[in-house]
């Protein structure tokens, strides 16, 4: 049985994975708007990962006793100065979500959860592939400055990322 301040802070969790997935639906529309449209795929798959975010902790919830509920997913920016803007917002964002992550570990210790330590502890190691993964393309656009020819490359290669 999870503990009611260990059930409030996982459905918490619920509401900022749905809200990280509304954040990048917003993002790939960006990029839509654009006609960046592999810039757009990558944050598409990316919305479907948060969601997958969503549903782990609702499942675990679940298999533990304990009672969903979800709150209203609050509103999200929509527009940007750039696509460096987005990625930079995008790894700023994932950077808070580690933060989310790492306090809902300190409260599982803390309550001495340890089903809960360990079920976060995948969250823990998925959090320093999305820091990564989002850090890697602000320095490729940054590196890419101005030049429309490798905002293209760049476009065309992550419109290749592969989706669950």
């Amino acid at each position: 049985m999870l503990s009611e301040k260990m059930q409030a802070a996982l459905n918490k969790q619920i509401n900022a994975e749905l809200h990280s997935a509304y954040i990048y639906l917003s993002m790939a529309a960006y990029f839509e708007d654009k006609n960046l449209t592999g810039f757009a795929h990558w944050m598409r798959v990316q919305a479907k990962e948060e969601l997958g975010h969503a549903m782990k902790f609702f499942d675990f919830i679940v298999e533990r006793r304990g009672r969903v509920w979800l709150e209203p997913v609050a509103a999200v920016p929509t527009e940007w100065a750039s696509p460096l803007a987005v990625f930079e917002n995008a790894l700023a964002h994932e950077q808070k979500v580690t933060g989310l992550i790492h306090g809902l570990v300190n409260l599982a210790i803390e309550e001495r959860d340890h089903a809960a330590n360990s079920f976060l502890q995948w969250f823990v190691d998925e959090q320093v592939e999305e820091e990564a993964s989002a850090d890697a393309i602000v320095q490729q656009l940054k590196l890419a400055g101005d030049s429309g020819v490798a905002l293209l490359m760049l476009d065309r290669e992550l419109g290749a990322r592969q989706g669950d």
